[in-house]
């Protein structure tokens, strides 16, 4: 009655939490939360920001891939979902935001971009921006102010100024800053249209053309963020001040003296400080330490000479000196130099500390630190173009998808169905109750959607079932033994949670790493795979064991077949001396794993553009048309791969401006394909460009990093929970089905894309859990077989859960066959990846872990002793023989199995006797009621 009872509350809990999600997904819900799709799903704004060298640097290829990186490296960091980035021409970069629309948000998103900058602050004041006799700093109110005061005037006669602005008669900027006058003058609100029909220039009488001296930069400052420093008598009345600062390019005495360059990005971080509150921490790096000591050094003999021998509190920050940061020339933090507790300056051996003060939060650290740690760009960006792009895989690509998921969760409900009859259905049920839930995980968590996020979510499918096709065979196992069918439920539950859990969390695990250390692009997959494996946990053992713990009060569910458990555990064509062909088994995968190798060698990777970059072509077209139209066009020349996006506002779906990436094309295939374009969608001179790849090293040394990482966590993991012997195999399983995938896709050609990529981790993640589950019934095995061989034990175990392995390999290669099946040109190889990487997974956990763990584990003195004896029929029969023993001796169901005609071979009377030791050991004296 007290089981019943708990198992109602969490049936209504798990009904009251799916009314919430219906409310999260109604639209006219107070609670309606939108999904967030990536760039390959919904389009957004395409931003393309031009490299402006500082005079004399020559730019070059290294200054833009470290630009990227830090680009990347800022956007991740702000939780932008999944952008894009990439190279193009010789002096671009293109980034591609997903779901964004606005220009300024973009700009807010993207951040700033300049070279970061660090100032000895009062020593670099030039002109109006300090008071000549005290050396204290003066914010001014006005970029024209500054600019038109006599002391700047008479410093910018002398020499070329550095920059050039026009202001109009409000003093507004209206252009500018630009690096010539003739470049100020070319700008779009100098340039008027003339009665001859050209463009010329116009410049009213009242607007005012003023410069910045030669050597000098202005920088900005914010009054709200307590960065303008300027003294008591001429208080800023504006919200942004300005200052003249030097800016030298001498190699023996820069200004500014210090750049991002001398930065260590790994050691700046925000921080709290149990005396001063939140603060942000430097590390330099060995040229960086000797220049901050140096810095800081003069500051501090400054401060001290301007107070005057006073070292109170108060007078110190008056007198004190400032260490200026600075990022696209507007101030970020001004900290003093403390002289009285640094005399000597700070030494950069130990780094530097920036304390936010009172006014500063832990926020506002943060904020400085991500500044810090990425706002080194070796050069300049300017914009210079945004547009609104559709998704990558278009309308039609899309409707492909959905068919083909719901294709492959109809085929896997009726699969279930078909197999584990009212358990089945039960089965369906929990995966709806799991598709819920993970629906609202990735609302609340605003997870985006994209392709790799796709294969995460058919992984966890997959995973979600597998729980339940393991708890569903033990029950089945329980119930031939003679139990019942309440007795079984409990008993498969309770031995199938520690196989569910361990599963889970090497699968968790290996999420948790790629997530936590890897770039947005294998983020997606990785956190869905994270929420999906704990959902899943959730649903098996929670919903699932709720709704059978209630049915099993009835009389008409206790019946054996009523639930398929009728007949043998294991069909005769499965029970295979696994062990005793291991040499078989390893040889198949040689020649495969060789074959791909071979490949690999001779023809290597046929990389697509999102790794080693090609063409794009931007046309336009006299009629509106969709990505899907384009397609059937490039299609036809055999680039039906091609990632398509229409660019400005469609209208349903439609475009007359198109942007198409693909391979490199030579001169002879772009004029082929230009053609069939003009021909066929009456382009007009396509105009092409080079683009780099967009996984770039940053995104590949990341992924690397964080799948090495989570193999030692697994290592170690398996170790504590299992034996050590029990790793290697783990992680030679998982090897051997990446290298089978990357062998298979070097035979056959296939283009390998950032969607293999997500295939592969999905891969990963399969063959760990598969391996888990199999080698849970080993380590379970190992002490009721006490005197049975190891390759024996093995083999029952084997015998025991491959029903399982295979019915949950066949259960995942569904929608993932729906998907290659309906899922269209850019879907197809992905698929193709999950179907060649699953299926490798189901067999290296069988044919390839098992055995070797038995190799490994033959070695140890015990099992040496028992290596000589056998494996036959025997070993099957004592396992059924025990199960009618145990039915005769517990009332159960008139269900018996039957145990072969064969008689048992030595190593089976052996393993029967223990089993019989075992299990009367563990037998309670009493019945549970």
């Amino acid at each position: 009655m007290k089981d019943r009872r708990r198992h109602l509350i969490l049936i209504g809990c798990i009904l009251a939490a799916l009314v919430g999600v219906a409310f999260l997904a109604v639209p006219s819900s107070p609670v309606h939360k939108k999904l967030t799709l990536g760039l390959d799903l919904q389009g957004g704004l395409e931003v393309v920001l031009k490299a402006v060298p500082p005079k004399g640097h020559k730019l070059t290829p290294e200054d833009l891939s470290r630009s990227i990186d830090i680009m990347r490296q800022r956007i991740d960091k702000l939780g932008v979902s999944e952008p894009e980035i990439r190279k193009q021409g010789n002096d671009q970069i293109v980034i591609q935001l997903a779901g964004i629309h606005d220009p300024a948000a973009a700009a807010k998103l993207i951040g700033k971009t300049a070279v970061l900058e660090f100032y000895d602050f009062e020593a670099d004041l030039i002109g109006p921006s300090v008071n000549g006799l005290s050396q204290i700093p003066v914010a001014t109110g006005s970029l024209y102010e500054l600019l038109a005061a006599p002391a700047t005037q008479t410093l910018a006669a002398k020499g070329t100024p550095s920059q050039w602005y026009l202001f109009n008669s409000k003093h507004v900027v209206q252009a500018g800053p630009a690096p010539t006058k003739k470049l100020l003058l070319a700008s779009q609100v100098v340039q008027k249209p003339t009665s001859a029909g050209g463009l010329g220039q116009h410049i009213p009488k009242d607007w005012m053309i003023l410069t910045v001296p030669e050597n000098s930069v202005v920088v900005s400052c914010e009054a709200a963020s307590g960065n303008c420093l300027t003294p008591s008598s001429q208080p800023l009345t504006t919200k942004t001040g300005f200052y003249l600062l030097k800016h030298s390019d001498n190699p023996s005495n820069p200004i500014p003296e210090m750049t991002g360059r001398e930065l260590k990005l790994s050691g700046t971080r925000a921080d709290i400080d149990p005396q001063s509150g939140p603060v942000v921490t430097m590390q330099f790096t060995g040229k960086g330490k000797k220049i901050f000591h140096t810095i800081t050094r003069r500051e501090a003999e400054r401060g001290a000479l301007v107070c005057q021998g006073q070292r109170d509190s108060t007078a110190v920050q008056n007198c004190a000196q400032h260490f200026a940061i600075v990022l696209d020339r507007q101030i970020q933090s001004v900290p003093y130099i403390d002289f009285v507790r640094n005399p000597d300056g700070i030494p950069g051996d130990t780094g530097a500390q920036i304390d936010m003060g009172r006014g500063g939060g832990l926020g506002e650290a943060k904020r400085l630190a991500l500044v810090l740690q990425t706002g080194a760009l070796p050069v300049k960006f300017e914009t210079a173009e945004r547009t609104d792009v559709s998704a990558t895989l278009g309308k039609d690509s899309l409707t492909q998808a959905k068919k083909a998921a719901i294709v492959g969760l109809l085929v896997v409900a009726l699969f279930l169905l078909l197999l584990y009859r009212f358990l089945g259905l039960v089965a369906v049920i929990g995966l709806g109750i799991y598709a819920a839930f993970l629906y609202a995980a990735i609302l609340l968590f605003h997870v985006t959607m994209t392709l790799p996020g796709f294969a995460g979510l058919i992984l966890t499918i997959g995973v979600a079932a597998d729980a339940n096709v393991v708890v569903f065979e033990r029950i089945k196992e329980e119930v031939r033994a003679g139990k019942s069918v309440r007795a079984a439920i409990s008993a498969g539950y309770s031995k199938g949670f520690r196989t569910i859990l361990d599963a889970n969390v090497v699968t968790a695990i290996t999420a948790l790493v790629l997530f936590a250390v890897a770039t947005a692009q294998v983020k997606g997959f990785a956190l869905m795979l994270l929420i999906g494996t704990v959902i899943s946990l959730i649903t098996a053992v929670g919903a699932t064991r709720a709704m059978l713990g209630l049915l099993a009060g009835f009389n008409w569910f206790n019946k054996p077949r009523f639930m398929g458990a009728q007949g043998q555990q294991t069909a005769k064509w499965l029970q295979i001396d696994f062990m005793r062909k291991r040499y078989l088994w390893f040889a198949i995968s040689g020649a495969i794993v060789l074959l791909g190798v071979g490949a690999l060698g001779v023809r290597g990777l046929n990389l697509g553009i999102d790794f080693k970059g090609g063409s794009q072509l931007t046309f336009k077209t006299p009629v509106a048309h969709t990505t899907g139209d384009v397609r059937q066009v490039l299609r036809a020349q055999g680039y039906g791969d091609a990632v398509i996006q229409g660019r400005g506002a469609g209208t349903n779906g439609q475009y007359k401006t198109f942007q198409v990436r693909t391979k490199a094309l030579s001169g002879a295939k772009l004029t082929q394909v230009t053609r069939a374009l003009e021909d066929r969608l009456q382009t007009h001179a396509p105009g092409a460009t080079t683009v780099s790849s967009s996984f770039g090293r940053q995104i590949a040394k990341s992924a690397i990093i964080a799948i090495l990482f989570s193999l030692l966590l697994v290592v170690l993991y398996i170790a504590i929970r299992f034996d050590l012997k029990f790793a290697g195999p783990v992680i030679v399983a998982m090897l051997h089905d990446v290298l089978i995938c990357v062998g298979i896709y070097a035979l056959l050609g296939r283009e390998v894309t950032s969607s293999t990529v997500a295939a592969i981790l999905t891969v990963l993640g399969y063959s760990i859990y598969d391996t888990i589950i199999i080698f849970d019934r080993i380590r379970e095995n190992i002490p009721i077989m006490r005197r049975s061989s190891f390759a024996t034990i093995a083999n029952v175990s084997l015998w025991e859960t491959i029903r399982r392995s295979l019915a949950t390999s066949f259960i995942t290669l569904l929608p993932v066959g729906a998907l290659f099946l309906f899922g269209g040109d850019t879907l197809k190889d992905f698929a193709f990846a999950l179907m060649v990487g699953i299926a490798a997974g189901a067999y290296s956990s069988i044919f390839i872990a098992a055995p070797l763990l038995t190799i490994l584990k033959e070695r140890e003195p015990e099992y040496v002793r028992r290596k000589g004896e056998t494996l036959s029929k025997g070993v099957m029969e004592a396992v059924l023989e025990e199960a009618e023993e145990q039915a005769a001796e517990e009332p159960a169901p008139a269900f018996v199995p039957v145990a072969p005609t064969d008689g048992p071979a030595a190593a089976a009377a052996a393993a029967k006797r223990e089993r019989r030791r075992q299990r009367r050991r563990a037998r309670p004296h009493g019945r549970a009621r």
